[in-house]
C-alpha cells in the first residue's frame, strides 16, 4: 500500500454492488463457521473499507476496530457505523509503515486486502504481534489468478495466493491450526474468480 487513496473515487459507490454484499455475507459466514466469536472480543478488521465485513460479524463481538489507508473509505464506515450491533473504531492507518506495537486484539479479520499488500511475512508478523497466546486470525482473499479479476492493477502486489505457499509463510510467522476453505466464488462476465479464508491460531 502506499500513501495513495486508490478507492477515493469507488467508496461512495462500494456497497451498491450486490456482488460485494454477497461475497462479504460468504466471508462473514465462512469466519462464523470456523472462529470461535463471542461477544467478549474486540477484533480488527484490516482493510476494513466500508465496513461490509465488519457489519455482518457486529453482532458477535464486543467491539471492531476498523483499519484502513482510505480516508475515503473510512469516511463511509463512519457514516453507517450506526448501524453495527457493536461500538466500532476508526483507524486511518498504514500498518505497512505504521506499526503500532500497543494495538492488541483478540482476533484479526480482513477481506480481500492482502494481496495490496507486498511483503506478506512481515505484515503476518505484525498480526501475530497482535493477537494474545489462542487468538485468530481469518483472512480471505483470492486464490491465484491471472490478473485479470481487476480492471485496474494499481495497488495490487499479488495475483492471489497459492494456499500451500501461504500456509509455509503462516507456519513460519508462528501461527498453527492453519487451515482454508473456500469462502465465496465471485462470478464475473469473463471468468469466476475462488475466495479462500485462512484462518490460524497464535
Amino acid at each position: 500500500m502506499n500513501n495513495k487513496d486508490l478507492f477515493v473515487h469507488k467508496s461512495k459507490s462500494w456497497d451498491f454492488k450486490s456482488r460485494r454484499v454477497n461475497s462479504a455475507k460468504a466471508i462473514a459466514r465462512t469466519i462464523s463457521e470456523n472462529i470461535r466469536l463471542d461477544r467478549s472480543m474486540h477484533i480488527m478488521d484490516f482493510g476494513a473499507g466500508t465496513g461490509l465485513l465488519s457489519y455482518f460479524l457486529s453482532d458477535k463481538v464486543a467491539k471492531i476496530t476498523a483499519i484502513d489507508t482510505s480516508t475515503s473509505m473510512l469516511k463511509v464506515f463512519k457514516e453507517k457505523s450506526s448501524l453495527f450491533k457493536c461500538p466500532t473504531e476508526i483507524l486511518n492507518l498504514d500498518l505497512t509503515k505504521d506499526f503500532k506495537s500497543n494495538l492488541l486484539f483478540d482476533s484479526i479479520i480482513s477481506s480481500m486486502t492482502i494481496h495490496h499488500i507486498k511483503d506478506i511475512e512481515d505484515m503476518l508478523k505484525k498480526m501475530y504481534n497482535m493477537l494474545p497466546n489462542g487468538g485468530f486470525i481469518a483472512l480471505a482473499d483470492l486464490d491465484s489468478e491471472d490478473g485479470s479479476f481487476h480492471s485496474d492493477n494499481e495497488g495490487v502486489f499479488h495475483f492471489g495466493f497459492n494456499r500451500d505457499k501461504l500456509k509455509d509463510i503462516a507456519q513460519k510467522v508462528g501461527f498453527k491450526m492453519i487451515k482454508f476453505e473456500t469462502a465465496n466464488i465471485i462470478k464475473k462476465p469473463h471468468k469466476d474468480f475462488s475466495v479462500f479464508l485462512m484462518s490460524g491460531v497464535k
